[in-house]
């Protein structure tokens, strides 16, 4: 599988800022199409206030770049005033996918 190392974020908004926090993750999506190293991305709305980001990697070093990159720091820059607590960030390892 060549990308078998993947990230789950799990975001939640304070109320009021829902919808900034919405299109800060609609707005990534160049920043991650111009990540060598990062195979899939996923933004998601999981509720009103709660969001998700999956994403995969080919190795641990992709999946550390992406953490080091600027979808990671702008998320943690305005993570204070938007969000209702820092954001979930978990290392998981995909078992099985099914690519388009």
């Amino acid at each position: 599988m060549p990308s078998n190392k993947g990230l789950l974020v799990r975001i939640e908004a304070r109320a009021e800022h829902a919808e900034e926090v919405a299109a800060l993750l609609a707005g990534a999506l160049d920043a991650a199409r111009a990540e060598e190293r990062t195979v899939t991305w996923f933004a998601f709305r999981e509720g009103p206030t709660v969001f998700g980001i999956f994403d995969t990697f080919a190795d641990d070093a992709g999946r550390a770049a992406h953490l080091e990159g600027p979808i990671a720091a702008a998320l943690m820059e305005v993570a204070p005033r938007l969000l209702a607590s820092g954001p979930s960030i978990s290392a998981v390892d995909v078992l099985a996918a099914k690519p388009s």
